[in-house]
């Protein structure tokens, strides 16, 4: 997999570029933002170290603009900057993790890696119809309009999301979306699923496939 590392103090960038290269990374380097945008726009890379305060400006606002035009590689920022509001901003601007120095390069490796292996390669960002599900930010919109969405209700959506089309069943959310002490017995799907389709409105998305369980589809439901 290809990363690439944008860090104007040499000897940081040379560090973590060797220990992605230990990790078996293919390590592209940049020391501006200039730079990084000419590497981006030609595509591949499978995550982006970005240093926050660079020669040539804040990587937050360049990442917060390409998000907004539908980027979706995962971002993860290195900063000196440790306090919560600047963690916040970080992750607000479409930063998928948030690194504050000084720090382990070894955990840097880890924290890359992870991002590399998004399930399936799914992007940050599913669409269905006119519905869009930022995984990164998560944050919800239909027809435009975002809507809000509790912890749980999310993690359904985006499950759901994940596989359009497909039958989920009510054991498989209870799986990937509640803790091992839930009931699969009780009906904490069932509520979910209500309190969702009365937030996204219609015409309906989530649709009930009866004896098996969900499916997000723009269309009605399937037998």
């Amino acid at each position: 997999m290809r990363v690439m590392v944008v860090e104007d103090d040499e000897d940081l960038r040379f560090s973590v570029a060797v220990e992605l290269g230990a990790a078996g990374l293919d390590v592209v380097e940049a020391r501006d933002l200039a730079t990084a945008d000419a590497v981006l726009r030609q595509g591949g890379l499978a995550c982006v170290v970005f240093d926050r305060m660079l020669p040539d400006g804040d990587a937050l606002d360049y990442v917060q603009r390409r998000r907004q035009a539908g980027w979706s590689t995962p971002v993860l920022f290195l900063t000196a900057r440790d306090a919560v509001a600047d963690r916040v901003a970080g992750f607000a601007a479409g930063g998928d993790d948030y690194l504050v120095k000084p720090f382990s390069v070894a955990e840097m490796a880890a924290r890359v890696m992870i991002l590399c292996r998004r399930p399936d390669g799914r992007p940050s960002v599913l669409r269905h119809a006119d519905l869009e599900v930022d995984c990164a930010r998560r944050a919800v919109r239909r027809g435009g309009v975002l809507l809000t969405l509790s912890d749980k209700e999310f993690a359904v959506l985006e499950y759901l999301a994940m596989r359009p089309d497909q039958v989920v069943s009510r054991t498989d959310l209870i799986e990937h979306c509640w803790d091992a002490e839930a009931d699969p017995m009780s009906n904490v799907v069932d509520v979910v699923v209500k309190r969702l389709r009365r937030k996204l409105g219609q015409p309906e998305l989530i649709h009930t496939v009866r004896g098996r369980g969900y499916r997000l589809g723009a269309y009605g439901p399937v037998s």
